[in-house]
């Protein structure tokens, strides 16, 4: 995380010199023959850094796109470069666009906001809580639900606070409302999205599922440590995190909703004001003990984050599917803003540096969020244990590690992305380093149980589980995990 300033000012000085970069408090940067000669010169040096292979931007002023660029490969294997025809998985932002669609609804007199969703769903998913009938439309868009972010596989949909109480990020509650939709409309996701959004919009390369018209225009998905893992290809809509577009298509989006284009007027304002304002120290808040505060700059809206710093009020969201990340920032009251997608798991390691020469200002949002910038140790340290080996890179960064420059969530995100390229025996030396940096971390235990278990050790699985629910009694995924391992 860039956390000091004047440690922005210096790496873009270095970069691309003091005439692109945007301090906090100034107007949008100005999108012209200098500024463009300087991003396309500045934004292929990032990507080198970073090891992002392709990227698609799209900077919007007066509400329209006034510059759309994309560069690198859409595969590292084949070469074949990225155009403004490719098409990403943007992740997260599915959800803006989905909310805008429910959003259509509501004018159209099909679905009100505050009225409870059971009476669309299938019995399954409001039998046995109560609590199921209190969730509307409001509460699925803002993030109020009790959900988690994802149940995991098997695993029943669970309230874990009463809805509307507070925020806790939710994919899960994003789908749930997608059963809605397409019972309120008869349609699957994707129909209703082409008929009711892409369509209307002139979205010409846009789908939730995927679309065999589309197949020579995808970006491939690239690990940690740069190497091409696949295609995303969905066989099925997903509001929350199936939409494959363009930055082209996406600033399109944007600008109908810096224009109004739509909905009502009274609509977009709901959409735009801050329903809740979200914990400080976390996003996914439902296993976790609240901190007791909110964020004053932070809040979320019907489908949309929302920042409030010197420059105003700014609408945000961000995208990450593994190894395709993407972002937005746009800002109604001067209608500007930015949106660029990646083909990269360190895709975001560069948004501050897009943002501040596209856009300029502050971005809390990216501080909430925790990803570590491309020079970060954290990120060093991950494509380090990918590329070299765990011990390689603990070795490597041992005084980062002893000094807390490396935090506990980069060294937790480290093995994970390790045990998601199967290397179970690198990401145990992760997590058990992680343990003993942090011994008081419910998280870190429960991390360690995991990779304990995948690698078929009960015994220190179920140790470390133990230790991860006494420090967090409400560690649900730890208490799940004993009951399957029998040790209660």
């Amino acid at each position: 995380m860039f956390i000091l300033i004047l440690r922005h000012l210096a790496m873009f000085i270095l970069l691309c010199g003091v005439v692109c970069f945007a301090q906090p408090g100034t107007p949008p940067v100005t999108i012209n023959a200098t500024t463009e000669e300087a991003l396309a010169k500045d934004i292929p040096a990032l990507m080198e850094k970073a090891g992002v292979p392709g990227l698609s931007i799209s900077v919007i002023r007066n509400g329209k796109a006034v510059w759309t660029d994309s560069f690198g490969v859409r595969s590292e294997e084949t070469k074949k470069p990225v155009t403004n025809d490719t098409m990403f998985n943007v992740g997260s932002l599915s959800k803006p666009v989905f909310a805008y669609g429910v959003l259509k609804l509501v004018d159209a007199g099909k679905l009100k906001l505050d009225e409870p969703l059971a009476p669309y769903l299938p019995k399954e998913f409001t039998e046995g809580d109560a609590r199921f009938q209190q969730i509307t439309a409001r509460i699925v868009l803002s993030h109020r639900t009790g959900f988690p972010n994802w149940p995991g596989d098997g695993k029943p949909l669970v309230i874990h606070f009463t809805p509307g109480e507070r925020f806790s990020y939710s994919g899960a509650g994003m789908v749930l409302l997608q059963k809605a939709v397409e019972k309120i409309t008869g349609k699957p996701l994707n129909d209703y999205m082409q008929e009711a959004v892409f369509e209307p919009l002139g979205m010409k390369h846009s789908s939730y599922v995927g679309n065999p018209a589309f197949e020579n225009e995808i970006a491939v998905g690239h690990d940690v440590g740069g190497t091409a893992t696949g295609l995303f290809k969905a066989e099925q809509a997903n509001a929350a995190a199936s939409l494959a577009t363009t930055a082209e298509d996406y600033a399109i989006f944007l600008g109908a909703v810096l224009r109004g284009t739509g909905l009502r007027p009274a609509t977009l304002r709901e959409m735009e004001t801050p329903q809740i304002a979200v914990d400080p120290a976390c996003s996914n808040c439902v296993e976790g003990t609240p901190s007791g505060q909110l964020s004053a700059t932070i809040f979320w809206g019907l489908g949309l984050g929302i920042e409030k710093t010197a420059e105003g009020e700014s609408l945000w969201h961000w995208g990450d599917n593994g190894d395709f990340k993407a972002f937005f920032v746009v800002r109604p009251a001067t209608k500007s803003g930015v949106v660029y997608m990646t083909n990269s798991a360190n895709g975001l390691s560069i948004a501050r540096m897009i943002l501040a020469e596209t856009l300029g200002g502050e971005q809390p949002a990216l501080d909430w969020l925790k990803y570590d910038d491309y020079d970060a140790p954290g990120l060093s340290f991950t494509r380090t244990a990918v590329l070299k080996g765990a011990a390689a890179a603990l070795r490597q960064f041992s005084k980062d590690l002893a000094s807390g420059k490396i935090s506990e969530e980069s060294l937790n995100q480290a093995g994970y992305t390790l045990m998601g390229t199967k290397k179970i025996g690198d990401a145990m030396l992760v997590f058990r380093r992680n343990v003993e940096l942090h011994p008081d971390s419910w998280n870190a235990y429960d991390s360690l149980g995991e990779a304990y278990l995948k690698n078929g050790d009960r015994d220190l699985a179920v140790k470390n589980y133990r230790r991860s629910v006494e420090l967090n009694p409400k560690n649900d995924n730890g208490v799940t995990a004993l009951k399957k391992l029998g040790a209660e």
